[in-house]
């Protein structure tokens, strides 16, 4: 049996046991990597080590150890509070500023990841402090991401120009861009009405703390690994928008703790967008910083780092290296090609660059597409523009799967919910994302022809 059709049945192998057995796909992976990879394919252990996602599993220790900082400290609290206050506390607001803020991030030119583990915390914190749905607010960043991340100054918008330059074909950097970011402003609007958005319009918090609230001075862990946020107290729901102390609230008082987290964050956010550095280095430095001068009380916070997510996450990527040294996106790609029907060749790409980017990296995966159909492009059946949009917009929506960077971000900074049963809605949410989203891509962009 061929090393592509076994590492095929290893992927569905793995897919299958985790689903009906508790044991953690990202160990099942390793193993499936170490055994088909130095078995079927022939690698060595090495060579196995080099497809370890290393980068991704120090943002994932680096982020989360901050933001469970942040998060016992109160910082998170202080960050929702005056958000709230900037939308006049109108929940149903949130969702679509976490959108806008991480597409105006990426759109000048922030790497997609960076930007969505500085919102994604925060706006799960959104989400477990005012009851709105944590995959609804998960999804809008993730979304909000992507629809920026084409533009033509962007890392996404300018590797695709590029390529697109460079094989010759026509090209429309303005397309590309409006492309995805309408596209995916559709999915966060069907979002927001199919994941409780609708009960959100009309209501209004206070950003005041009720009293009875305090922050616990030592960490508090959750048997899944986060703090749970905290409850959204009567004070808050009725609608109050104010600041004193009448109706049993009291102004919220920032600590010298929090001030110097909130400097951490902003120079986080400073050295990871303005001057390119490692998010993962730059925030677990900021992190160890911040506990140096606290140390007892934010000697829990490295429990609550979302280890069980870095398994999950290190072990399925280090197993699709072991997937594409063995050739087996070639192999699909060629017998797709050959088939020779411009229209169904277009719709099966935009299926192999979903699928295959829901694990690996989009960026390299968009390459990869849009090389494999430069042949039909060129000979002019179908609109070249229209199908780089779709793949363009195919490779990058399935970044939702928990098993993606923006994802897996995601998923580890989920707070106050039950991490298993968040992570199978975001595995049903990405399959649904995967199984339809490159054919509606394909229907909008390359079908209609008027691109």
């Amino acid at each position: 049996m061929s090393p592509e059709i076994v590492t095929i049945l290893a992927l569905v192998a793995i897919f299958a046991i985790a689903t009906f057995l508790p044991i953690n796909m990202g160990a099942l992976a390793f193993v499936a990597a170490f055994l088909v990879g130095t078995l079927s394919v022939g690698l060595s252990t090495d060579d196995i080590l080099t497809g370890f996602p290393s980068e991704l599993v120090v943002t994932l220790i680096g982020v989360t150890y901050l933001f469970a900082i942040a998060q016992n400290n109160g910082t998170v609290d202080l960050l929702v509070r005056g958000a709230v206050r900037l939308v006049g506390g109108y929940v149903a607001a949130i969702p679509w500023v976490m959108f806008a803020v991480t597409a105006l991030l990426t759109a000048i030119g922030a790497l997609s990841p960076a930007a969505v583990a500085i919102v994604a915390p925060i706006a799960l914190g959104f989400a477990a402090r005012y009851d709105i749905n944590p995959l609804l607010m998960g999804m809008m960043v993730v979304h909000g991401a992507q629809g920026g991340g084409f533009s033509p100054i962007s890392v996404y918008g300018l590797t695709v120009n590029e390529i697109v330059e460079q094989e010759g074909l026509p090209s429309s950097p303005v397309t590309v861009f409006f492309g995805s970011l309408l596209f995916n402003l559709a999915i966060g609007a069907v979002l927001f009405l199919v994941l409780g958005g609708r009960k959100l319009i009309g209501r209004r918090v206070s950003a005041a703390v009720p009293a009875h609230v305090e922050h616990a001075e030592e960490p508090v862990v959750s048997g899944h690994g986060a703090p749970p946020g905290p409850a959204v107290g009567p004070d808050e729901l009725r609608g109050d928008d104010g600041d004193h102390g009448g109706d049993g609230t009291t102004p919220p008082r920032v600590t010298l703790d929090q001030v110097a987290t909130l400097v951490g964050l902003v120079t986080v956010a400073v050295l990871a967008l303005v001057f390119d550095l490692d998010i993962g280095f730059v925030s677990i430095t900021v992190a160890t910083v911040l506990a140096l001068f606290a140390a007892a009380r934010h000697k829990g916070a490295v429990s609550q780092i979302s280890w069980s997510t870095v398994l999950l996450i290190a072990g399925v990527l280090t197993f699709v290296f072991v997937l594409q040294e063995a050739g087996t996106i070639d192999y699909v790609g060629e017998a797709v090609i050959g088939l020779g029907i411009p229209l169904l060749i277009a719709l099966l790409l935009c299926y192999i660059g979903g699928v295959v980017s829901a694990f690996a990296s989009s960026t390299a995966i968009i390459g990869v597409a849009i090389a494999l159909a430069v042949p039909f492009l060129l000979a002019g059946d179908v609109g070249a523009v229209g199908v780089v949009v779709a793949l363009s917009v195919a490779s990058t929506i399935v970044d939702v799967s928990p098993f993606s960077t923006n994802g897996a971000l995601v998923l580890a900074n989920a707070q106050g919910v039950d991490r298993d049963r968040f992570y199978k809605q975001m595995l049903a949410y990405a399959g649904i994302v995967v199984a339809v989203g490159p054919l509606l891509a394909w229907l909008v962009f390359v079908v209609p022809g008027w691109l």
